[in-house]
């Protein structure tokens, strides 16, 4: 190997042990935050050709430098011991089918009663421009399945987060605090329905389609609310 290459091969490395003690972060974050209970919920990051992924069955407050997983785009195990997490094929249909860098899959408690009520969260703020356009609830298939993914990816279609039926949520970025705060986002959105819709005997205003399409051409150039 010549020099080159070996600092190449160095840095990739680098990178790959940052990037895993970020996902760490953010799956210790997810639990922090309430959104996932025990070893629910997992997160992922792509490196290249490597996609870190969190393990199965592991609490997050006990992973380290040296429990790094790691996977080709095929699913195929490429860096460490430990079983990848089982919603894989979930996380892998994501990288295949967009340019995402980071995934972030959580069992939310509101967000995952709204998935068991409607087929899309009600437009009731313009956040849900966030995440593309009003948030849709993929239909139902057993955890871990070729199924679910598939369900998932046209949830997904041209939006950056959708629920789950039954399961909780996923929703994608550029970096693992993108992917984070559009989940955090997401929650806040559904809890925000729920509460509205629990008042008896009135109903929440939504936005109409018109007024959701004028908040994200103002989203364009800005990335982030106003």
């Amino acid at each position: 190997m010549s020099d080159q290459q070996r600092d190449a091969s160095d840095q990739q490395q680098g990178v790959i042990e940052q990037t895993w003690a970020d996902l760490v972060t953010t799956a210790r974050r997810t639990a922090a935050d309430g959104l996932v209970v025990g070893t629910s919920g997992n997160v992922s990051a792509r490196v290249g050709d490597t996609i870190l992924v969190t393990p199965s069955g592991v609490p997050y407050d006990r992973l380290g430098p040296q429990d790094v997983v790691g996977v080709d785009p095929e699913g195929n195990q490429v860096l460490g011991v430990l079983t990848p997490t089982s919603e894989l094929p979930l996380h892998l249909a994501v990288y295949r089918n967009t340019d995402a860098a980071a995934v972030v899959h959580t069992h939310a408690v509101h967000a995952t009663a709204v998935s068991t009520l409607v087929p899309e969260v009600p437009s009731i703020h313009y956040a849900a421009a966030m995440l593309g356009g009003p948030v849709r609830v993929a239909a139902y298939a057993r955890y871990g399945t070729e199924e679910l993914a598939a369900n998932m990816l046209d949830a997904l279609r041209d939006r950056t987060g959708c629920l789950l039926r039954n399961h909780g949520t996923v929703t994608h970025g550029a970096t693992l605090d993108e992917a984070y705060d559009r989940t955090a986002q997401l929650e806040w959105l559904c809890r925000l329905w729920l509460a509205a819709v629990s008042v008896p005997g009135l109903s929440p205003a939504l936005l109409t389609p018109a007024q959701m399409d004028d908040v994200r051409e103002a989203l364009k150039g800005y990335g982030q609310a106003r």
